[in-house]
C-alpha cells in the first residue's frame, strides 16, 4: 500500500474512520450521533493551532456551531473537568469532539461523560461495580480525533485525572466513555514535534508490550499487542526521522489504538511506575514510560523470558529475550530517551513515597511479578 492511501474503515471497537484528509467528515460524524451544538474539547497547546482552527471551521460551515474549550492541563484534572461541564452546560451543548493528544482526549470524554452525573467523579473511580452509579441518560455523545499516536485514548473506555490535591492519577471508568465515531487523520499528526512523536510512540509500544507480558487470560488482546509492536518498531523510527511520513504516520495511529485496545488484559510496572513519576513531576507520560522499561524488562524477566523470546521472533528480532531487550535499548538510544530518571532531572529522594502511590496504581496488578513495596523501591531505585 502506497503512503497516501492507507485509508480504512473499523468498527472494532467502535466506529474508526483512518486515513488522511478524513477530518472534513468530522461534522457528519457528530451529525450521526444526533449532535446539533458540539463543544471541542482540547489543550491549550493546540486551541490556536492552524488543525484545530480547520476542525472549528469544518463544524462551522456544516451548522453546527463554533465552540471550544481548551483550558486543559497536560495532566488534566478535576478542576479542568469542573470548567469543561460548566462550559457544556452553560453553551447548552449536546455532544462533544475530543480532540488532541491523551490530556484533550481524556478530558473530552470526561466532560461528555459528568455532564449527566449529579456525584463528583472520584465516584467512578475504576473500582469494582462502582460504574454503575452513573446516571447513563445524561452521558452525551463523543467523537475523537486524535492528534498524536499514542495513548490510544481515543478507543478507550476511560480517563486519567488527576486529583489536583493528592497529585494522584485516577482512571474514571465507564462503558460510554468509548466515543462513537473516531477520526484518525494522519496529516493531523505531522506538527508533532519530533520529541512528542517519540514519546506518544513509545507510550503506544509500551502498552503493547505490558498488555501482551501481563498474566492474564486473554489470546485476542494478545494478538493485537503483538501486531502494535511490529507496526512501531517498522514505523516508529521513520514517522521519528520524517514527520512527513504519512505512511508511518497513518501506522502509528494504528498502533495507538491496538494497544489501547490490548491493554483491556492488563498494564503492569511500566505504567505503575511512570503513573506516579508523572503525577508528581508533571513528566511526559510516554517519555517516563520509555525511560523505565529497561528496568522493567529486568525485573520481570523470569516470569516472561519464553513470552518475550516468542515475540522476538515475530518480530524479526534474533537472540530471544536478549535480542529483544537490546532491541529496546537501541529504539530508545534512537528515539532520543533519557536514559535514567535522573537524566530526566529527577532526584531519588523521594523513592519511598512513589513506591507507595505504584503499588496502588490499577496497572501494578497485571505486572508479571507481583509488586510489593519492598520490590518495588528496589525497582525504582534501579531506574536511577
Amino acid at each position: 500500500m502506497s503512503s497516501s492511501n492507507i485509508t480504512a474503515n473499523w468498527s472494532y471497537p467502535t466506529a474508526v474512520k483512518l486515513g488522511r484528509g478524513r477530518i472534513k467528515e468530522l461534522a457528519d460524524a457528530c451529525k450521526s450521533l444526533g449532535m446539533k451544538k458540539p463543544l471541542l474539547v482540547t489543550d491549550r497547546g493546540l486551541a490556536s493551532m492552524a488543525i484545530t482552527k480547520n476542525a472549528l471551521d469544518i463544524l462551522e460551515d456544516a451548522g453546527l456551531g463554533r465552540a471550544i474549550f481548551a483550558d486543559v492541563d497536560p495532566n488534566p484534572n478535576e478542576k479542568n473537568l469542573d470548567a469543561g461541564v460548566k462550559a457544556f452546560k452553560d453553551g447548552g451543548h449536546d455532544g462533544v469532539v475530543a480532540f488532541g493528544g491523551g490530556s484533550g482526549l481524556d478530558l473530552g470524554k470526561c466532560v461528555a461523560f459528568m455532564a449527566g452525573q449529579t456525584r463528583p467523579v472520584w465516584d467512578f473511580e475504576d473500582i469494582g461495580d462502582w460504574w454503575t452509579r452513573a446516571s447513563v441518560e445524561g452521558i452525551a455523545p463523543i467523537v475523537a480525533v486524535p492528534t498524536t499516536a499514542g495513548t490510544g485514548s481515543e478507543v478507550g473506555r476511560a480517563s486519567v485525572i488527576t486529583n489536583s490535591t493528592t497529585h494522584v492519577k485516577k482512571i474514571i471508568f465507564h462503558p460510554k466513555f468509548l466515543p462513537g465515531v473516531v477520526i484518525a487523520d494522519p496529516e493531523l499528526t505531522v506538527g508533532m514535534p519530533k520529541i512528542i512523536t517519540a514519546g506518544t510512540g513509545m507510550d503506544a509500544f509500551a502498552h503493547c508490550l505490558e498488555a501482551y507480558s501481563s498474566p492474564f487470560y486473554h489470546p485476542m488482546s494478545a494478538g493485537i499487542a503483538l501486531e502494535g509492536m511490529r507496526l512501531v518498531k517498522e514505523f516508529l523510527p521513520r514517522a521519528y526521522k520524517e514527520g512527513t511520513d504519512l505512511e508511518a504516520r497513518a501506522n502509528m495511529m494504528a498502533a495507538a489504538a491496538m494497544g489501547a485496545v490490548a491493554f483491556q488484559k492488563g498494564l503492569g510496572a511500566i505504567h505503575a511506575l511512570s503513573h506516579p513519576i508523572g503525577a508528581v513531576y508533571n513528566t511526559h507520560h510516554g517519555m517516563t514510560n520509555a525511560v523505565v522499561m529497561p528496568a522493567v524488562l529486568r525485573f520481570n524477566r523470569a516470569a516472561i523470558e519464553e513470552k518475550i523470546a516468542r515475540a522476538a521472533a515475530y518480530l524479526g528480532i534474533s537472540g530471544g529475550f536478549d535480542g529483544f531487550y537490546d532491541y529496546v535499548l537501541k529504539l530508545r538510544f534512537e528515539l532520543g530517551v533519557p536514559e535514567s530518571l535522573s537524566a530526566m532531572g529527577i532526584a531519588p529522594d523521594r523513592i519511598d513515597a512513589l513506591s507507595a502511590m505504584a503499588i496502588e496504581d490499577p496497572s501494578a496488578g497485571g505486572n508479571p511479578v507481583p509488586m510489593t513495596l519492598e520490590n518495588t523501591k528496589t525497582l525504582f531505585k534501579d531506574c536511577f
